[in-house]
Order: C-alpha cells, then sequence, then structure tokens
C-alpha cells in the first residue's frame, strides 16, 4: 500500500488492552501494548502510541480491528466505553484511509495464513478444503466470525454470537443458568464463557454447592484450578470447557464449518492441555443425529500470539477477496480499490 516509506498503522483494539504495530514494506514492526482503562478517548490511546515512536513516519492508513459491531464506519466497543469513528480518525490523525473491522472478522482472515505450530489440535477429522472455517474466542467478551472460501477470494462474516442465548444441556447447567437468569435476565453465551463468565460459574458452583470459598477473578480462578487443585475453581473450569465446546458444536452447525473450529482469545491457550482433558471434544460432538457430521469437524486452539495482526496485514496488503469496512478522508478524490 504506497510508497516504500510508508507505514500502515495497525490496531488490535479490546477493552482491556489496546495494541498497536506499523506495517512497512510488509514488515511488521514491535507490537506495543496500551491498557484501555489508562485513556479516556481511542484518540488519547493513539496519540499515545504516535507520541512514543522516536522516528518521522509516513501514515496514511490505517487497519483497526475492534472488539463490537461496526455500523456505517464507527463502532461503539460492547465492552468499554470507547467510540471509534474512521471519518474522526482521518480528520484528528491526517489518515486517506482507515479500515475498520470487527476483531473476529480480522481473526477469521488469518485461518489461512496459520502454521501446524500455530495451533493446539483439540480433536475431529481432517478439514475439507474449500469448506467454511469458523472461529470463537473467550476474552473480556466471546467473539464469533466466519471465513467462507470462493474462487473470488475469502470472505470474513462477523457476527454477535457470543450474545445468542446459552442453552443448558444437563441438570447441572439448568441450575447454574437459572441461578445466572436471576441476576442478568438472559443469560447468553458470553455469560458464562467469557472472563467475566468464568467468574459467573464460579460463584454460581459456590452458590449452588452451599460452600465457602474465596472471591476470585477469572484469572485466580484458571491459576486455583490448573497449580492449586482447588475443586471449586477447577468445577467452574469444567463447566467452562463443557459450555464452550456446546457453543462450538453449535457453530459448527450453523456455519457447515468443515473446514475446522478455531478457538482464540486470551484464556484458550493458557488453558488448552486442560481444555484437551475436559468434556470440550465430547460436548463438540453430542449433536445426536448430527453426531456424525460434527466428528469429522476439526477442532483447534489458536496459540499465535498475534493471531489479529495476521489478519490486519492480510487486510492491509490488499489481500484478494479479503473484505472489511473502510473510510476515506472526505477530501480524496481517489475512488476506494475493490
Amino acid at each position: 500500500m504506497g510508497c516504500a516509506h510508508e507505514h500502515v498503522l495497525l490496531g488490535d483494539i479490546g477493552a482491556t488492552n489496546a495494541r498497536f504495530a506499523l506495517l512497512a514494506d510488509g514488515i511488521l514492526g514491535p507490537i506495543k501494548y496500551f491498557p484501555v482503562a489508562e485513556f479516556p478517548q481511542f484518540s488519547d490511546v493513539v496519540d499515545a502510541f504516535f507520541n512514543g515512536e522516536r522516528r518521522p513516519l509516513t501514515v496514511h492508513r490505517a487497519a483497526l480491528a475492534v472488539a463490537g459491531p461496526v455500523t456505517e464506519d464507527r463502532c461503539v466497543l460492547t465492552n468499554c466505553p470507547w467510540t471509534i469513528d474512521a471519518h474522526e480518525l482521518c480528520t484528528e490523525f491526517g489518515l486517506s484511509e482507515v479500515h475498520l473491522c470487527n476483531d473476529f472478522e480480522v481473526i477469521a482472515l488469518s485461518l489461512p495464513y496459520l502454521a501446524t505450530e500455530d495451533l493446539y489440535v483439540l480433536g475431529g477429522g481432517k478439514a475439507v478444503g474449500g469448506a467454511p472455517m469458523a472461529v470463537l474466542g473467550p476474552g473480556t467478551g466471546l467473539g464469533v466470525a466466519c471465513l467462507v472460501p470462493s474462487s473470488q477470494g475469502s470472505i470474513a462474516i462477523a457476527t454477535e454470537g457470543g450474545h445468542a442465548s446459552m442453552a443448558a444441556t444437563s441438570r447441572r447447567e439448568e441450575a447454574v443458568i437459572d441461578y445466572l437468569r436471576q441476576q442478568f435476565g438472559h443469560v447468553s453465551a458470553e455469560r458464562v464463557v467469557s472472563g467475566a463468565g468464568l467468574e459467573n460459574l464460579y460463584r454460581a458452583v459456590v452458590a449452588l454447592d452451599g460452600v465457602d470459598a474465596p472471591q476470585r477473578d477469572a484469572a485466580e480462578i484458571t491459576t486455583a484450578a490448573l497449580k492449586a487443585g482447588c475443586p471449586i475453581a477447577k468445577a467452574a473450569l469444567e463447566l467452562f470447557c463443557a459450555m464452550l465446546g456446546t457453543i462450538a458444536g453449535n457453530i459448527a452447525l450453523t456455519f457447515g464449518a468443515r473446514g475446522g473450529v478455531y478457538i482464540a482469545g486470551g484464556i484458550a491457550p493458557r488453558i488448552a492441555d486442560f481444555m484437551s482433558g475436559s468434556d470440550f471434544r465430547v460436548r463438540f460432538e453430542h449433536k445426536g443425529r448430527f453426531r456424525n457430521y460434527v466428528e469429522a469437524i476439526p477442532s483447534n486452539v489458536i496459540l499465535h500470539p498475534a493471531v489479529t495482526f495476521v489478519g490486519l496485514s492480510a487486510i492491509a496488503n490488499r489481500v484478494p477477496g479479503a473484505t472489511s469496512e473502510s473510510h476515506r478522508s472526505r477530501d480524496e478524490e481517489t475512488p476506494r480499490g475493490d
């Protein structure tokens, strides 16, 4: 994109951290992290990134992955108060073009570029070439997207599938969901399969079993389950993995994702070994008459530490068929390319 000295700003904007890097001549520079809570507005964190660069830069374009739905080149992040507007960014930072994309849409675009070492296999058969691939990921929230290959190139479909209603598959889960329904009314998949979701499950186990346990956040629950052997934390994490398996299997059926189902996000890589020994895959395949269909679909945890930047680089380099929301400044005369 552009001349040899031009840099493209790439950003992965979540509810907890904003990460930025510069792409030049197809080479990705260092990724820098900024805590979202430290910046009142998105433009403040962009300023902080640019001010931290100790060299002259030519940046006219940006590709940003954002944790929320993108409508008319604008996103109100789902789990933080920031609003990101492509036109405002063009005006404030002198950019000629901003691609604003849902973060899991971007991860979906990365899937064809992942190598074997980037994946932790959780079971299943062999991916069918040319078939849809699905990705979901528990982190601060729960993202869901799909990649549909075609002869003209792959198309990424962004969704808000993490907010679909969570269904129970056992009496234990019915009790857990009923407990959470009393707090939230609607219990979505994100209410149980996310960082906050793991905390909800932990509180539900404590309440339903009538036991004493310390208050813990998601990281502490995970540590207590994996290292300390706490039975309450382990029970919560087992529920988490089982419910994630149910959701992933539903997504496999919904998209016909015979190209594979991939688990992204910040939580899954930390618990991949635990997931492998959990009911994740059992529940993934527990689909009644369509058991044989989902048994053949491979499932993997994405281990690549910067997978979003793989997809962003594909967008920035204008990979044929890669699609995203884009905004050009109003005074730019050159029409946007396909």
